[in-house]
């Protein structure tokens, strides 16, 4: 069937086209008899607003674009559920897409979302973005842009994050403070901004306390899959090369559980042996045994924030009053658990 439209209803009712928009619209120049009569038609026959039309004249699409490295990891699913939470109530789209990590498909999307005249833009950037034009061709489009997680600092936009080197300096100071003295470091990818600067609150951690940086013993992620396979893979290298490390903090709470899989396999007691803080606090790291001491990282939280940001800035561009960018750093904690010595 086709859709009904305005002037149907009109017809039916012996009105005008005018006046069956400004009823249902509940306009004060319109009886409440009328109104009744319109509503009552409109349904009967089911009638749907033209949101394209809707959006033409004012000029919003009501959507926005969302852009994620990886929709199965549990961080990004809770960052996902929070900005549709959010998004809901504001009578906003997600368009969800996935960039699997690759910087020339995040290139295509972007182009993609920019081509559906979406509102404004969300983004956690793939582990394998370096250059970062095709963030600013949304800013010169005067497209609000919000990226969250995983970041580039020299482009002129709001962010929502973590301190990433506090959360990973309060984790390896946790090893420290439990007696660890050789401590390694599992890490993600060279590039993105978070796994740089975990890396960097390690390593401050450890010369704080007058413990010796060995480079040997941080373990890049070279392939930028933070997976549960990576985890297991690096606990056994490391258990070859570095027999007497006691401790390990380790970038993401999967690959953590794959290099407590590996350790268990080995005969490697946890939290005897070595002990373990992950990041994210995986709904996992709460079921597995021993259980796993991470850093919670709140993602349905950071979701909300980033929408709410977006939103304001697409009601501020709208009324022509763009705000300057804004960062907001969400807290983060230690959450103790069997993975390390009491």
């Amino acid at each position: 069937m086709k859709p009904v439209t305005l002037k149907e209803i009109a017809e039916q009712l012996n009105i005008s086209v005018t006046t069956v928009s400004k009823a249902l619209k509940d306009y004060p120049d319109v009886s409440k008899k009328t109104k009744g009569l319109v509503k009552e038609l409109a349904k009967t026959l089911n009638y749907k607003p033209n949101t394209f039309a809707v959006n033409l004249r004012t000029k919003e699409s009501k959507t926005i674009g969302l852009i994620i490295p990886v929709i199965v990891h549990h961080f990004f699913s809770n960052v996902i559920k929070g900005i549709i939470s959010q998004a809901e109530k504001k009578g906003y789209l997600v368009i969800i897409l996935q960039s699997n990590e690759s910087y020339e498909l995040e290139k295509k999307q972007i182009d993609l979302l920019l081509s559906q005249r979406v509102d404004g833009i969300l983004i956690s950037l793939a582990n394998g973005t370096a250059d970062f034009s095709h963030l600013n061709q949304i800013i010169d489009q005067e497209k609000p842009l919000v990226m969250f997680d995983k970041i580039a600092k020299i482009v002129k936009c709001s962010k929502v994050i973590i301190d990433d080197r506090k959360a990973a300096y309060l984790a390896t100071q946790h090893l420290i403070d439990i007696g660890c003295k050789r401590i390694a470091h599992f890490r993600g990818a060279l590039l993105p901004q978070n796994s740089i600067d975990r890396f960097l609150g390690y390593k401050k951690a450890l010369l704080d306390n007058n413990l010796p940086y060995d480079p040997s013993l941080v373990y890049i992620c070279e392939c930028g899959d933070m997976s549960f396979e990576e985890g297991k893979k690096n606990a056994k290298q490391l258990l070859i090369e570095h027999n007497d490390v006691d401790g390990i903090f380790i970038n993401t709470d999967l690959v953590a559980i794959g290099a407590m899989t590996e350790f268990n396999n080995q005969g490697v007691k946890i939290p005897e042996d070595i002990s373990i803080v992950g990041f994210s606090n995986w709904f996992m790291s709460s079921v597995i045994s021993p259980t796993l001491t991470t850093i919670d990282q709140p993602g349905f939280k950071m979701g909300k924030t980033a929408f709410k940001q977006l939103y304001k800035e697409i009601k501020a561009i709208k009324n022509e009053k763009p705000k300057p960018p804004k960062v907001i750093t969400l807290d983060t904690a230690l959450i103790e658990r069997e993975s390390t010595r009491k």
